[in-house]
């Protein structure tokens, strides 16, 4: 058959229903395989490659299984890059296909820039932020390749991995066998599970007040439900990172033992916690310098400090010389802590000592913004799932939304790129089915706003929050700080401007309207059929809080507390 018939054949033996793209001459042969099947498996054709990146990022998050983007070469593959460096810092399973020019325009190994037009060496380009990029230059290389590439993605701490491919190659005709299941390979770790039980035991017996980080490699991992029966089973603290932060949700019989996450942005209570435990256990959490801090000797000081990562390279990070680590996969460290913490101890006192914390600091961060997001996810139906992007928008997320038992919210980590969350939502909505919030601020709103026709083309039921504050408020915060308010470049008079988004979304023809106070989030009805926007109005100043002065403990955040009471809960 047609090299591009073999292409999307294995892709439906490995169970991909969606795959997401961009048009271009490159990949027309491509193009015309994915539309030949298209009672198979669905092309989701977005208005921008960053966008089918994005998209494709968003569907392996919330399936677990391999996104695909598809882009022609040139500008259309440069254009993916930022959704591969995505995947590469948070561990996303893609495969990234670019069309090439023909082998025989190519200019090979000489010295001139380019050859063949749009001729682009994406792949040189791609190997820092994939964990492998692949020329095909020849059809008998793409069946092998194809099952490395998937192989690669899956195995061990995922990723993405690209393969470029000349035109000349997706129009040969291939002789190979009918394509297979790839399974990812099971990666031979040291055995450290009964070093792992024995240290744990011994750590739990000594503690008095343990404390779980949990990070997003459970989610990656698929070890949510097995991590919330074991702390029904021995309650103990939680905080987690950033993007775990729908991990243990409101309910669930886990009242009272999740306090949010930790590091510059992060809730006070998980800060104090995290300040104040004697041992500190984490799993799949990278540790790096917005959670630690910028002085590692102030993370948990008098704690022994248990770290367990699928990435030995993580763990050379280290945040103490005397902390203990174990480079396991997360599924066999998940089945080491049940059985610990089956005969584990009572830890009620402590836990006392965490929602002392908790009511004594709630209400002193609940800002304006804050109370719009906690009202938001108050409205939002337990099936809905969210994406976030970039700026104040997603601390205001992590910090206040409350999230249900069977929400999942998406975020755009290491490589923290504005723009993700729309096609983000595109992309988790084909994953699961199901209706997503999409929270954007007024600036990364506007970096792929031109997916708001893909909506209106599938009419998909995302729903929109813009969080419009008429400025770029995270480096207006910065330069309020540090910079003598030289609002430079961020605010309305100093050369930023934002456009009405509802009079945008209503000319794209989606519902749309304002929203002026907490109480106008009372009268929203979402219509699961179609989607809509909602245009939050906030004033230009607002801020983060709280935010971490660099140097200084977590626990000890901008506002500053009132030193009595920052001297109360340290004593507790």
């Amino acid at each position: 058959m047609k090299a591009s018939d073999y292409i999307v054949e294995f892709l439906i033996k490995n169970h991909i229903t969606d795959v997401f793209g961009y048009p271009g001459g490159m990949v027309t042969h491509l193009m015309d395989s994915l539309g030949a099947h298209s009672d198979r498996i669905k092309t989701h054709i977005t208005y921008h490659e960053q966008a089918a990146a994005f998209a494709a990022c968003g569907y392996s998050q919330a399936s677990g299984k391999v996104g695909i983007a598809f882009a022609t070469s040139g500008p259309g593959a440069t254009n993916l890059l930022t959704g591969i460096g995505h995947a590469f810092f948070d561990s996303v399973p893609c495969i990234f296909i670019t069309g090439q020019v023909n082998a025989y325009e190519s200019k090979g190994d000489s010295d001139i820039r380019q050859r063949g037009f749009q001729e682009t060496d994406i792949v040189s380009m791609a190997k820092p932020v994939t964990k492998a990029a692949f020329y095909v230059n020849e059809v008998g290389k793409l069946e092998e390749t194809l099952k490395e590439a998937f192989t690669i993605a899956l195995s061990g701490r995922k990723g993405p991995v690209l393969i470029d491919i000349p035109m000349n190659v997706f129009r040969s005709d291939i002789n190979a066998g009918s394509p297979g299941k790839v399974d990812p390979v099971k990666i031979k770790y040291i055995d450290v599970s009964e070093r792992l039980e024995s240290d744990l035991k011994e750590a739990l017996k000594e503690a008095k007040r343990p404390c779980l980080l949990l990070g997003n490699g459970l989610k990656i991992a698929g070890q949510i439900d097995n991590i919330r029966g074991i702390l029904r089973s021995c309650p103990i603290p939680v905080v987690s990172s950033m993007l775990a932060v729908d991990i243990i949700p409101e309910g669930q019989g886990l009242e009272g033992l999740y306090y949010g996450f930790v590091g510059a942005y992060g809730n006070r209570t998980a800060n104090f916690a995290v300040a104040k435990c004697d041992l500190l256990i984490c799993m799949g959490s990278r540790l790096d310098v917005r959670q630690v801090g910028g002085v590692r000797e102030n993370f948990a000081p008098d704690a022994e400090i248990i770290r367990i990562d699928i990435d030995e390279a993580e763990l050379a990070n280290r945040i103490r010389d005397d902390e203990k680590q174990y480079n396991i996969d997360l599924e066999e460290a998940i089945s080491v802590l049940r059985n610990v913490l089956a005969r584990c101890g009572d830890f009620t006192e402590w836990i006392d000592v965490c929602k002392e914390i908790k009511k004594q600091v709630k209400y002193i961060d609940e800002k304006e913004p804050n109370k719009f997001i906690n009202e938001i996810s108050r409205i939002v139906p337990d099936e809905y799932n969210i994406t976030v992007d970039v700026g104040q928008n997603m601390v205001w997320c992590a910090q206040s939304f409350k999230m249900k038992p069977n929400q999942r919210m998406y975020f755009s980590g290491g490589m923290g790129s504005m723009g993700y969350a729309l096609p983000a939502a595109i992309g988790v909505y084909y994953a699961t089915g199901k209706p997503v919030i999409c929270v954007a601020g007024d600036g990364g709103f506007q970096m792929n706003i031109q997916e708001l026709q893909f909506l209106v083309r599938e009419q998909i039921p995302v729903k929109i929050f813009v969080i419009n504050n008429q400025s770029l408020g995270m480096i207006r915060h910065f330069q309020e700080m540090y910079f003598d308010s030289n609002y430079f470049f961020t605010v309305e008079d100093k050369g930023y401007t934002v456009p009405d988004f509802v009079k945008i979304a209503e000319a794209y023809g989606i519902s749309a309207r304002y929203i002026y106070g907490v109480d106008d989030i009372d009268s929203i009805r979402f219509d699961k059929n179609r989607p809509e926007l909602y245009q939050v109005t906030l004033r230009d100043d607002t801020i983060v809080s709280p935010k971490l002065e660099f140097g200084k403990p977590n626990q000890d955040q901008e506002p500053l507390l009132d030193r009595a009471l920052y001297k109360y809960l340290m004593e507790l």
